[in-house]
């Protein structure tokens, strides 16, 4: 079960979650992150590292309520690291507001720690392994389970205090009663999932979760009047979360071990390492895969407050506890079961070849060693192991960003460079920054020669200063440069961030004097077509004139003839 959800929308491929990872098992395809639950020790990391609230830890919250208002018997366990959570006058007051909330019993998960450490201590005393590991982090858990899983014989075969406490309390109250874990781990919903405990604690819930529930409902701790735990803990099981206080007053006198205590992943990876080539042994060792133990866990609340100020009224509080006595104790539980076992469960990863990894790498630009920049900047430690990634289906190519960046500079190069179009930046000062070959070819001028000098030394620049002074680009406007016999489109952009001015001009010259040349055939046909008319008039009139003059002589020599043939007939 995931209990980690990503946001698509949210994130922002930054891989900040990825780098943060100590097992690497996000994977990041297309632009979307997920996690891999069998690469995964849930220690949460990524979920506090990310700033895009990308990240959301599953809540039961809603499930808490439903069993409340059903009426059955719900109680709290509360993690002994409370005192640094919340904002309280005095620490019972968050009693009083679990129980406003519904729950019918809160007690603290302290007293499962006691338990805890006595198990312990007998294990210590006895003496029969090489080496002790403490089992109450269920990241610790994970990490050596799924990456050092030969070191599981070292492991101290004792449920975490959560899991011991809820035993007890199931074993007190009934297996029908709902008990809820509140702490600052989110692997402990992971823990309550585990086979050999399940049904123990019903529901996780994070000091996040319950700060947002009491913000839900309006309770401000410091409004209200304190009041007990239903049972007592005490000081040694209350002290559990600050750095090493499981060997302070526990009566770990040395013997056969040396005791050991161990904060965060490199230290713990370090640790194993030493374990696992038997560099070292006679060790006792208190693991926890926080920085800060449980006090800086990933579920505590995101209000800002320092890790000296938490671990300060946690410790205040324990200073207020009494000293643990075996024979004041409330609770029988010498008829439960508080062993566990861990079990290889070894985290499987595919190897490439390094031939298929030098092909991987040669996809990602990196052609020789002196390429792999190693940058970390993708989320993984070297170039060879983001290519292994690449290999098993973890990540993309692309996400190499020196490469995204030097094939996108490439691009713009090939682009710039070969651009049919003139191209070149000026500054605010109209001084030449760049000057594509076009432009070299355009203006008779070399790049070199004209690097930072103005661009009046060449064109006249009245047009860029209009551009600059209104801070208005310009855009196909029309230019003649009659000395370089060029007729240009020139459009030009003002960038406010860069303080550059970027031109691009269309040479239309050829265009410009295709136009001419069209011009002086359209009116050299009109004049032929004029002339042609003209001709054609003078032609008709040449012919009505003749026409005129042959029909005057024909009505003349007809006239005369019907003369002569009217006189002919008088005679006779």
């Amino acid at each position: 079960m995931k209990f980690i959800n990503f946001s698509r929308e949210n994130c922002n491929n930054c891989y900040r979650c990825l780098r943060t990872c100590p097992s690497k098992a996000i994977t990041i395809l297309e632009d979307h992150a997920e996690i891999v639950d069998d690469l995964c020790i849930s220690c949460g990391k990524c979920q506090v590292v990310c700033q895009k609230d990308a990240l959301h830890i599953k809540s039961s919250i809603n499930q808490v309520k439903e069993a409340i208002q059903s009426n059955r018997r719900v109680i709290a366990s509360l993690a002994p690291s409370f005192a640094g959570a919340f904002n309280m006058n005095d620490e019972h007051q968050i009693v009083t507001a679990l129980k406003l909330l519904g729950f019918e019993m809160v007690e603290e998960t302290a007293i499962g720690a006691e338990i805890v450490i006595d198990y312990y201590k007998k294990y210590y005393d006895e003496g029969k392994y090489a080496n002790l590991i403490t089992t109450s982090c269920p990241s610790v858990n994970n990490f050596i389970e799924k990456y050092y899983p030969p070191l599981t014989k070292y492991m101290i075969p004792v449920v975490s205090p959560m899991v011991a406490h809820g035993k007890l309390l199931k074993h007190s109250y009934g297996m029908d009663s709902v008990v809820v874990f509140i702490g600052p781990c989110l692997a402990k919903k992971m823990e309550a999932e585990e086979f050999q405990h399940s049904g123990i604690i019903d529901f996780v819930l994070t000091f996040e979760d319950l700060t947002d529930w009491l913000k839900e409902e309006n309770i401000i701790l410091k409004d209200l009047r304190p009041q007990p735990f239903n049972h007592v803990s005490y000081k040694r099981g209350s002290s559990f979360p600050t750095k090493g206080s499981l060997f302070e007053e526990n009566g770990f006198i040395k013997n056969n071990y040396e005791l050991m205590k161990i904060n965060g992943v490199e230290g713990c990876r370090e640790f194993l390492d030493c374990l696992i080539n038997n560099n070292i042994t006679g060790i006792f060792a208190e693991l926890n895969i926080c920085n800060s133990s449980c006090i800086d866990g990933p579920g505590m609340p995101k209000d800002n407050t320092n890790y000296f100020v938490r671990k300060d009224k946690i410790k205040k509080y324990v200073d207020k506890k009494k000293t643990y006595t075996q024979e004041e104790i409330e609770y029988n539980y010498s008829n439960i079961d508080f062993s566990k076992r861990f079990f290889n469960r070894k985290a499987y990863r595919k190897t490439a070849t390094e031939e298929e990894l030098r092909g991987i790498l040669a996809k990602m630009g990196k052609h020789k060693p002196e390429d792999e920049l190693n940058c970390n900047a993708c989320g993984y430690l070297s170039c060879r192991e983001k290519a292994e990634s690449v290999f098993e289906g973890m990540s993309d190519v692309n996400m190499c960003l020196p490469f995204m960046r030097a094939e996108a500079e490439s691009l713009r190069n090939v682009i710039f460079e070969n651009s049919p179009n003139i191209i070149f930046l000026l500054d605010e000062e109209l001084c030449v920054k760049e000057f594509n070959p076009k432009s070299e070819k355009a203006f008779r001028v070399s790049a070199e020669a004209i690097k930072g000098k103005p661009i009046s030394s060449i064109i006249d620049d009245n047009i860029f200063k209009n551009v600059v002074f209104k801070k208005d680009n310009l855009i196909g406007h029309k230019v003649i440069y009659s000395e370089y016999d060029l007729v240009l489109i020139v459009s030009t952009t003002y960038l406010e961030k860069e303080k550059i001015l970027m031109v691009i001009m269309t040479d239309v010259t050829l265009a410009e004097k295709n136009k001419e040349q069209l011009v002086r055939v359209k009116e050299k046909t009109l004049n032929a077509a004029q002339e042609v008319i003209e001709k054609q008039m003078r032609v008709a009139q040449e012919i009505a004139s003749l026409l005129g003059e042959t029909t005057a002589e024909t009505k003349v020599i007809l006239t005369k003839l019907k003369d002569i043939a009217l006189d002919g007939a008088g005679d006779i």
